[in-house]
């Protein structure tokens, strides 16, 4: 079971999911390219900092929580030797750098290929899995919702990084729908558009996903 996991982006969504690894007991490292910009955030929060290389080599397990225009760029900048045979939990969209039309965020991957799947082919020896990617950064850690608990959507090639996954998002109080292989990225990467449309045209952004199963 991964006790360490080293956190790869200084973001908002990199800074929620340190924390909440924290709350829940891991002992966590957050990294980013100029770590001088979380120094405020680690000693607030009692999380260690580093470059992406440190907390790469330092983690047992890794999430990906930067700009997907920039995600390849980040892993190689932390190290493909770092990456080898770790969980790496991919948090990322492929968000282009264009503005939203109609409310709808646009992509630059297409309806067959998904950024994770780039990644995987980039990296061959790291073990992605993808997850939160289809959760705004409020609601990440111990979502409440009337409605009970949200469904996280997560995908991957292998099965025990899957189960390492799993575990945690459990931890963190989601309810789970295993979408089988890093293929199904194609499909749960672009829930971050469907979640999106209704805090661009309406401002709700308090909104999750639930699976309903009968």
């Amino acid at each position: 079971m991964i006790q360490r996991y080293g956190v790869l982006g200084s973001g908002q969504v990199g800074q929620v999911l340190a924390k909440g690894l924290k709350q829940h007991g891991y002992q966590v490292m957050i990294g980013s390219r100029t770590p001088a910009k979380l120094a405020e955030f680690g000693k607030a929060n009692g999380i260690a900092t580093g470059t992406f290389g440190e907390v790469a080599k330092w983690g047992e397990g890794l999430v990906l929580a930067v700009a997907g225009p920039v995600a390849q760029q980040a892993l190689e900048v932390a190290g493909a030797a770092n990456l080898k045979g770790k969980v790496v939990i991919d948090a990322t969209n492929p968000i282009a750098k264009e503005p939203p039309e109609d409310g709808v965020i646009r992509y630059f991957t297409g309806p067959n290929d998904s950024l994770m799947e780039r990644l995987q082919k980039a990296f061959p020896d790291a073990r992605f899995v993808k997850a939160f990617s289809c959760a705004g950064n409020a609601h990440m850690v111990n979502p409440s919702f009337p409605g009970g608990k949200p469904t996280m959507f997560y995908c991957g090639n292998d099965a025990a990084a899957k189960q390492e996954v799993a575990r945690l998002l459990e931890q963190f109080g989601w309810e789970l729908a295993d979408m089988g292989k890093a293929t199904a990225a194609r499909a749960i990467e672009p829930l971050a558009q469907l979640w999106c449309i209704p805090g661009f045209l309406e401002n709700r952004w308090n909104n999750a996903f639930k699976l309903l199963r009968k």
